[in-house]
């Protein structure tokens, strides 16, 4: 009985190189990004053609080519700059703080069956509460410091990640993990090799999610509370009548978001390189 000769290194490495080209071939599609840019160059034609025609009160809907440029200016003071830092000070720690608590919790309750029961009625009472609802309580314990933000930022944020740990540790294989007792793993052993390389592509979505909506509630938490940030500084734009400050500041708040669900989505990508969701996606 006759074998294959073992395969050539030089041709292998030369097959994964073409395989991996035609993957980033195929991955870029720029007729995602006109079709994208043609939708914005609408918004903006129509934005401009509500506020010139007098349908919508100029001075209160002031056009783009008022907001873009005052934008490009905004972007030379540093004042503005210091709000954006204040903005994603808050947005990074609130985000923090809620990834390691719903991390944490999600895997000790998601792989107790008796937990999971227990705290299933607590949850669904407390997860549909909107954020906002608690400005008042935020308020009422820390005035119109850092801490009001991050307690709306934490709540909204730690029940994205929350639920995604639920469903990623139920995911795990019962297989598996009795296969890993019966080799003798600990339970450390089972939760880092078993346990967390299954849920972690549910950890990714949710963090995906929560960064969008602590983004939200950190804009949110300063405009209604005044706390120090961008939400802030289009409260005060809104009350001084400076309305095309207050429009590029919002249009400033749309690229912020756009920069961190991009920045996002390139950490799940890449710390899930290895799983069949988003190589299915890079070959699409």
């Amino acid at each position: 009985m006759t074998t294959a000769p073992p395969a050539d290194g030089h041709t292998v490495t030369t097959t994964v190189a073409i395989a991996r080209a035609r993957t980033r071939q195929r991955s870029y599609r720029p007729r995602r990004a006109i079709l994208g840019a043609t939708g914005i160059l609408i918004v903006l034609l129509a934005w401009e053609g509500v506020s010139r025609s007098g349908i919508a009160d100029a001075r209160y809907l002031p056009p783009p080519t008022e907001v873009i440029p005052r934008l490009f200016q905004v972007l030379t003071i540093g004042d503005f700059w210091i709000a954006v830092g204040q903005t994603l000070g808050a947005w990074a720690l609130g985000l923090g703080i809620a990834l390691v608590l719903a991390t944490v919790l999600g895997v000790v309750i998601g792989l107790s069956p008796f937990l999971r029961r227990f705290t299933n009625s607590t949850v669904e009472f407390l997860r549909p509460v909107p954020s906002v609802a608690l400005i008042p309580l935020a308020v009422l314990l820390f005035g119109l410091r850092i801490e009001a933000s991050l307690l709306l930022i934490v709540y909204a944020a730690f029940w994205q990640i929350f639920i995604q740990v639920l469903y990623g540790v139920a995911d795990v294989d019962t297989v598996a993990m009795a296969t890993g007792r019966s080799y003798g793993f600990s339970k450390w052993q089972r939760i880092r090799d078993i346990v967390f390389p299954t849920a972690l592509p549910y950890l990714m979505t949710g963090l995906r999610l929560a960064a969008a909506v602590a983004l939200i509630l950190a804009i949110t938490a300063q405009l209604i509370i005044g706390t120090p940030g961008l939400g802030a500084e289009i409260l005060k734009a809104q009350n001084g009548g400076q309305y095309s400050t207050m429009y590029a500041l919002l249009l400033a708040t749309g690229f912020l978001g756009i920069l961190i669900n991009t920045g996002a989505r390139v950490l799940e990508r890449a710390t899930l390189s290895w799983h069949q969701s988003v190589r299915g996606e890079a070959v699409q």
